[in-house]
């Protein structure tokens, strides 16, 4: 079994891998970087509440976009398990040709799901749109190169800007609206954050398309935590809401010296 760590600014998204199966999943919020004991200590604990054995895990895996809690998993990892766990980075092999200016700059999360959109969508153009306190959308065509992408405020993230940075606007909570027009100030607000982020996803995507891929139509895979509010619209092709534990798993085997 393998065991992942999506190290997020909101939460840290964690699951167990066995196989090309997810058999557990967690998430710790991460407003308070927790110490390497105290994460330890969580991590323990969860597992034994999903019924994993310590002794099955044969390797940890680790993608993090906050620089400051790499070290204090890898010290958690170390002691409480016994394993110097892999972090997703410049140098890790991860079986993609990585086409920016900078790849050392491109986030763990980022090429995380770019190497599951390959695994699961082989020989194909893919768009992922990954929705947590970011929206990113990362572009890799059929020769496995990614290419680039965009980075947008998310759903979350947009609604805390409007609350803090306005006198009457308030915190609500996400939703998926049936209609547009809004009847109440929370109303408006709810709908302007989903539909908005809708008119995003459609106009990102689509300039994607004709310039990453020459018009060709790409699979469009949603996931991250928000990405559930737009499961059933039309312009996703797939929801994988674990896309990332796919990719780190996978980056274990392609690096294993098994």
């Amino acid at each position: 079994m393998i065991l992942c760590f999506d190290i997020g600014n909101t939460d840290i998204y964690g699951g167990v891998c066995e196989g090309r199966e997810l058999v557990a999943e967690f998430r710790k919020a991460n407003h308070f970087h927790p110490s390497a004991d105290e994460f330890g200590v969580f991590v323990r604990q969860i597992l034994s509440s999903k019924g994993v054995k310590l002794e099955s895990l044969k390797a940890v895996a680790v993608a993090s976009v906050v620089p400051d809690c790499i070290g204090m998993v890898r010290e958690a990892a170390r002691s409480y398990l016994g394993i110097d766990p892999l972090i997703l980075k410049a140098g890790v092999k991860t079986g993609l040709k990585i086409r920016t200016n900078n790849p050392s700059e491109v986030g763990a999360d980022r090429i995380a799901n770019a190497i599951a959109a390959v695994e699961l969508y082989p020989a194909m153009d893919r768009i992922v749109v990954d929705m947590g306190t970011a929206t990113t959308f990362c572009a890799i065509n059929q020769k496995d190169e990614y290419l680039g992408g965009v980075i947008c405020a998310g759903m979350g993230l947009s609604m805390k800007a409007l609350a803090q940075n306005t006198a009457k606007l308030p915190y609500v909570d996400l939703v998926r609206p049936g209609n547009c027009l809004g009847k109440t100030t929370v109303e408006s607000i709810q709908n302007g954050l989903y539909f908005s982020h809708l008119g995003l996803i459609r106009e990102v995507v689509g300039r994607l398309k004709e310039e990453a891929f020459e018009g060709r139509e790409p699979v469009v895979i949603g996931t991250g935590g928000h990405a559930g509010f737009f499961r059933e619209e039309s312009l996703l092709s797939a929801y994988v809401p674990d896309l990332v534990l796919r990719g780190l798993c996978r980056a274990v085997e392609l690096n294993s010296t098994l």
